[in-house]
């Protein structure tokens, strides 16, 4: 990748998603946290929260080896300011992780458990590139939550039904 490290070419990848997400998260209204869409669904609060941490599942995937699900500890926003700022935090975090890591460290073990179970065991870059598109898919859904409760949905890769200043 002509000099350019993993850990580098992940950041970018975080980077380009990045403003997309901060403005998604931006219009999740705290009057909204609880509200689903399904019995089975998670809230608007959740889902948003999830967006907020995946960067700080990747500072994890990079520097502590594993994430467990038992003993992973989640933010509790109480304001859409709380939130985007937990998010602006753990993306901090995430930059300095891929920054500094070589690729001979991405190539060694992530372990995904629960209360100390090993779920599954991959390579680092492996768990980093699914993780971003994590984030991805998760953005998504909350780009419908937005719609399902007439909140204008931003641009993403182009504009949106509401947002065509693109």
């Amino acid at each position: 990748m002509d000099g350019i490290t993993l850990g580098k070419f992940f950041l970018k990848e975080l980077e380009e998603e990045t403003p997309a997400s901060r403005k998604c998260l931006e219009r999740v209204p705290e009057s909204l946290f609880t509200w689903k869409p399904h019995e089975k669904s998670m809230s608007m609060g959740y889902l948003a929260l999830v967006v907020a941490e995946i960067p700080q599942w990747i500072t994890d995937i990079v520097e502590i080896s594993e994430i467990d699900f038992a003993t992973f500890k989640h933010f509790e926003p109480k304001t859409t300011a709380d939130l985007v700022k937990h998010f602006e935090e753990n993306l901090k975090g995430t930059r300095i992780a891929l920054q500094n890591v070589t690729d001979e460290a991405l190539s060694e073990p992530f372990s995904l458990k629960n209360k100390g179970e090993v779920l599954f065991s991959s390579p680092k870059s492996d768990n980093i590139g699914s993780s971003i598109n994590h984030l991805v898919h998760h953005r998504g859904q909350l780009t419908v939550y937005l719609r399902l409760n007439n909140i204008p949905v931003p641009s993403i890769y182009g504009p949106s039904a509401d947002d065509k200043s693109f």
